[in-house]
């Protein structure tokens, strides 16, 4: 990688390739343009040839990329050609509809252990995996090899959680308590506020903003 000051938005949109590149092999695809690719992404193609040259040379002038192939080299760069061992804590609404997200299983993300504090749900099973209890956090982590971890708790707990999580060495948490977290600053932290997300579709409707994808943020 010649530059390892990657924008976000560049690995959303790889995201994104990698997604429908996924579309392409199913649909029989052997090599896409850079236009096809952009066209199914509503991107220009001078952006999808951007992104990926912060990654090295990819495809052939005038034959377009090898489908497989850069589907396996963007999953390389994600980091989801691999398993990542994943702990959710906080087994409410949002936890549970977590839990039963497929899809994280397709990309490599293999949610081991889940938590709570609730006594009515400690010992519980969803989707076969048994629910534990809040004391026995840091000697689980360790023991099963938690790289990463799923927090969807309620604010007032969130930060004393995250203290709890960091100190067993944890890199990656993506955090879905309404809150602004505090965390070390190699600790990998990411933040879904719903409520926000849904402010911003609520204000686009009030002001009657113009129609346009998430993907072209940039």
């Amino acid at each position: 990688m010649r530059d390892r000051r990657i924008s976000e938005s560049t690995i959303h949109r790889l995201s994104h390739y990698y997604r429908a590149l996924t579309a392409l092999e199913r649909e029989h695809f052997d090599t896409v343009s850079s236009r096809e690719l952009a066209n199914r992404e509503e991107l220009t193609p001078a952006q999808v040839r951007k992104d990926l040259s912060f990654f090295g040379s990819f495809g052939t002038r005038g034959l377009g990329y090898p489908v497989k192939e850069l589907k396996e080299k963007i999953a390389r760069i994600l980091g989801i050609d691999r398993v990542w061992n994943v702990a959710l804590i906080g087994v409410g609404n949002i936890g549970s509809a977590l839990v039963s997200y497929k899809e994280f299983a397709r990309q490599g993300f293999n949610i081991k252990l889940l938590f709570d504090s609730d006594q009515r749900k400690i010992g519980s099973n969803h989707k076969g995996i048994t629910v534990l209890g809040m004391d026995d956090l840091e000697r689980q982590l360790n023991e099963n090899k938690i790289e990463l971890v799923i927090l969807a708790v309620p604010a007032s707990s969130a930060q004393v959680i995250v203290d709890h999580v960091v100190n067993c060495g944890i890199k990656a948490i993506l955090n879905f308590a309404p809150i602004k977290l505090a965390v070390p600053d190699d600790v990998f932290l990411r933040t879904e506020n719903m409520a926000m997300e849904l402010e911003y579709l609520s204000f686009s409707l009030v002001n009657n903003l113009p129609r346009r994808s998430d993907r072209k943020k940039t």
